[in-house]
C-alpha cells in the first residue's frame, strides 16, 4: 500500500476517532459512542476518553458512569467489557446476539461443559435468563460471586440427575473454586449481556459489581435490526476501508454472523480497490476520505487497547512485523506513542510511590519528541492526580 493512500486512511481515522483535535468535554458521549471505549484493563475507558475530550475529570467520567448513567459498562464486542452511552445499547450489546443457529460470540470453550452435562447451550441460556429476569434489585459483589449465585439458582431448574456433574469441579482451572455449573455461567453471562440481562455496577474495593440490566438503566432494553445496520457503520467509520473478514474479527463473532450483520448496511457501502483488493467504505465518508482533514493533535499518547489500535489492518499504522509485536501483544499491552497517526514508540505508566512513572522508547518521530513525550505525561499524571515522578524516554 503507497505511503500516500495510508496516510489518508491514518487522518481519516483519526478524525473519526476524535484523536485529530481536543473535542469539548460535551461530545464525550459521541466520542465514547463512535465504536465503544475498552475498559480492559481497568480504567482503559478512562484513559481513551481522556484524550479524545478536554477538561473531563476522572470524577467526571466516574459521574457519567456510576450516577448519572448515561454512559455504561457491559460485556460486548469479543465479549469484553466495553464503556458505550446507555442509549447505544442496541448497537454495542443488542446487535451481537446471535439468530439462526449463529455461534454465540466468547462461547466456543463451553463445549466441553455442555458435553459433561448432555445439553445444548441455547436451553441453559434460557434457563439463566430466567434466573436474571427474576433477580430484582440485587447487586453481585465480584465476578466469582455472579457465577456462583446464578449457577446455584439454575440447579432447581434443570433437568433431574444433572446435579452431580453441574456441582463437579470445573474443568477450565481452579476446581476449588469454580464448579462446571459455574464455568457454565461465566460463558453463558456474554451472551446474557448481548440479551441486555446483564451490566457492570460500579467498582468497589478493586473489583466490579454486577447488576440486571433493567434494575440499573430503569427499563428493558429494545434491541432491533437497526442497531445490528448501525454497528457495522460505526465499525466501517472507524476503521474503514473495511471487509467482512476484518468486521468479524473485530467483533470476535462467526463468520456467518458477521456476513449476516454486513448485508443489513451493504446499500450503504461503496467498494474501493486498495492494494487489488475490495474494501468497502461508508458512501456518505467519501467525501471525508478523499480529503480528510489534517490533525492538529499530531502527538497521543495512547493507553493500552485504545480504540484507535483495535484495527485489523496494522500495517496502516505500523509496518515494521516485529515492532507490532510488541504493541499487540497477549496479555498487558504497552501504550503506544502515536504521532500524525503512526505508532512510533511504546510507552508505559506505572506508579511509584505516590507518584506516576512512565518509560518510554521511540523508533522514529521528528527530533525533540521525547520532550513533547514527558509533557504529555506529566498532563496524563494529572489527569490520574498522581503527579509525574520520573519520566524516561530513549531512542532505538
Amino acid at each position: 500500500m503507497e505511503e500516500q493512500t495510508k496516510e489518508r486512511i491514518r487522518r481519516f481515522r483519526l478524525h473519526s476517532h476524535h484523536l485529530d483535535d481536543w473535542y469539548p468535554a460535551s461530545l464525550a458521549e459521541q466520542a465514547a459512542g463512535a465504536c465503544g471505549l475498552q475498559n480492559s484493563p481497568p480504567g482503559a475507558w478512562q484513559t481513551a476518553l481522556y484524550n479524545r475530550v478536554q477538561g473531563l475529570s476522572l470524577g467526571q467520567m466516574e459521574q457519567m458512569l456510576e450516577e448519572d448513567k448515561t454512559l455504561l459498562q457491559a460485556w460486548s464486542f469479543r465479549g469484553a467489557p466495553v464503556v458505550f452511552p446507555t442509549a447505544q445499547s442496541p448497537v454495542f450489546l443488542g446487535a451481537l446476539a446471535a439468530r439462526g443457529g449463529e455461534e454465540w460470540i466468547y462461547t466456543r470453550g463451553i463445549q466441553l461443559a455442555l458435553d459433561r452435562l448432555h445439553m445444548p447451550l441455547e436451553p441453559l441460556l434460557a434457563l439463566l435468563c430466567q434466573v436474571l429476569d427474576r433477580a430484582e434489585g440485587q447487586v453481585w459483589h465480584s465476578k466469582t460471586a455472579l457465577d456462583q449465585d446464578l449457577a446455584r439458582q439454575m440447579l432447581p431448574l434443570l433437568p433431574p440427575g444433572k446435579e452431580p456433574v453441574w456441582n463437579s469441579p470445573s474443568p477450565y482451572g481452579s476446581p476449588d473454586k469454580q464448579t462446571l455449573g459455574g464455568a457454565v455461567v461465566s460463558f453463558l453471562l456474554r451472551p446474557c449481556s448481548f440479551l441486555g440481562r446483564i451490566v457492570f455496577g460500579p467498582r468497589r474495593q478493586g473489583s466490579p459489581t454486577f447488576a440486571p440490566y433493567r434494575d440499573w438503566v430503569g427499563q428493558v432494553m429494545d434491541p432491533g435490526e437497526a442497531g445490528e445496520r448501525d454497528l457495522v457503520r460505526r465499525y466501517l467509520h472507524c476503521y474503514g476501508p473495511g471487509a467482512p473478514g476484518d468486521l468479524a474479527a473485530w467483533l470476535g463473532c462467526s463468520t456467518a454472523q458477521a456476513r449476516r450483520l454486513w448485508q443489513l448496511a451493504a446499500g450503504q457501502m461503496e467498494p474501493i480497490r486498495l492494494e487489488g483488493k475490495t474494501r468497502y467504505l461508508l458512501a456518505e465518508d467519501r467525501p471525508l476520505y478523499q480529503d480528510p482533514p489534517a490533525a492538529k493533535r499530531p502527538l497521543v499518547l495512547l493507553g493500552a487497547h485504545d480504540p484507535y489500535l483495535d484495527l485489523r489492518d496494522r500495517a496502516v499504522v505500523l509496518e515494521d512485523k516485529k515492532r507490532q509485536r510488541q504493541v499487540w501483544q497477549t496479555v498487558s499491552n504497552p501504550g503506544a506513542i502515536v504521532w500524525q497517526g503512526e505508532v512510533v514508540g511504546l510507552w508505559r505508566p506505572r506508579k511509584k510511590g505516590a507518584g506516576l512513572a512512565v518509560e518510554g522508547t521511540l523508533w522514529a518521530g521528528p527530533a525533540g519528541l521525547e520532550k513533547d513525550v514527558a509533557a504529555l505525561a506529566e498532563a496524563y499524571g494529572a489527569f490520574r492526580q498522581t503527579p509525574l515522578g520520573q519520566c524516561t524516554i530513549t531512542r532505538e
